[in-house]
């Protein structure tokens, strides 16, 4: 077995190969198989071969035989891999008509290799399948379809107000933002770190919670903003006299607003005959993408109430407040735009009287 295994090297080979032993970057495979080499180019016989290396005798001839073969190339691992799959127009057309597809197995929606184990391709050619088409199955949106029979009419109008707004007329977009919560925190904020995200404690203590009323003027970008207690058609009509009292006498005001009951009250009317130049537009019904306040909201969510820690009511209107005052330094209106008139919503329809 000695005398079989001696093997005869070229210099240059016993050098390449003594570099590949003392590689640091090598696979330890690869290490391996230069230094079984060696050992038998020095005349090591193949069970000291074995006993230095830990491996078998098969291990021993198989790479020896193929080093005679190849020499050093023949070092390198042979694998048969797998055929390359080629992504034909035909099978997009199964995977995109899959993907559309509920799956069989009870689940909601697919994932990569779930449709890839289904149909006995690729999980990256059903990824890059997706991609081209911009199919995401894990992402869901909800919508809301109005019911309204009027629908067309008062979106037109709200519409008409913000892209044809009247001359010598203000225009605000009214609603509120009710049962916010002064949740205080029993266990310290951990500060954010490179490589870790700000932690709250999962306890809180609620002091109570209360309601902001906000009048988004859609010129200017400005807010008008109020908190009580309570959110009540009397409340309302208050804040409709707050907005009055900041505008001119002569000037009309235009107010958007929802079907909220509390806006539609006997007292509201009242107040309404009182104060001719005020028009109240009511956007449709599940239509509240229509009121520009609500984004204002969403902003004011994100920078104040989801992530604020407050000690009590106060401390949270406090800090509110604060809010729409630092806001309206810089206020901005919102560049609020209508591209699709051909779908529901005529360009005939887009007018407001003009006062």
């Amino acid at each position: 077995m000695a005398q079989n295994s001696f093997i005869r090297l070229a210099p240059s080979e016993r050098l390449a190969l003594r570099k590949r032993v003392k590689a640091r970057s090598l696979r330890a495979e690869d290490v391996r198989r230069a230094r079984l080499i060696l050992m038998l180019a020095k005349g090591d016989s193949c069970r000291v071969v074995m006993q230095r290396l830990g491996c078998n005798e098969h291990y021993v001839l198989r790479w020896k035989r193929r080093f005679l073969a190849d020499r050093i190339a023949g070092l390198y691992s042979r694998h048969r891999g797998r055929s390359v799959q080629t992504c034909t127009p035909a099978l997009q057309a199964k995977i995109l008509n899959a993907t559309r597809k509920a799956p069989p197995n009870g689940s909601t929606h697919w994932s990569t290799r779930k449709l890839a184990k289904h149909l006995g391709v690729s999980h990256m050619m059903v990824a890059r399948v997706w991609g081209s088409a911009k199919l995401r199955p894990h992402r869901m949106r909800r919508y809301m379809l109005s019911d309204d029979p009027a629908f067309e009419n008062k979106a037109a109008d709200i519409i008409g107000l913000y892209l044809k707004p009247p001359q010598h007329a203000a225009v605000f977009c009214v609603d509120e933002k009710t049962a916010i919560q002064a949740l205080d925190r029993l266990d310290p904020v951990l500060p954010l770190s490179p490589g870790r995200a700000e932690r709250h404690g999962f306890e809180y203590y609620r002091h109570g919670t209360l309601s902001l009323y906000a009048a988004f003027n859609t010129a200017t970008g400005e807010v008008l903003g109020k908190t009580t207690e309570r959110h009540t058609s009397e409340q309302f009509v208050a804040f409709l006299a707050d907005i009055v009292a900041t505008q001119p006498r002569r000037r009309h005001i235009h107010i958007i607003a929802d079907n909220l009951s509390a806006h539609k009250t006997t007292r509201v009317r009242q107040f309404m005959a009182a104060h001719r130049r005020l028009h109240i537009h009511y956007t449709p019904t599940y239509s509240s993408w229509l009121n520009q306040v609500e984004i204002w909201f969403s902003k004011i969510e994100r920078d104040v109430i989801a992530r604020g820690i407050f000690t009590s009511v106060n401390d949270l209107k406090r800090k509110i407040m604060r809010y729409i005052d630092r806001y309206n330094t810089e206020a901005k209106p919102f560049k609020w735009s209508y591209r699709n008139v051909h779908h529901r919503i005529s360009d005939a329809n887009l007018t407001v009287t003009v006062h």
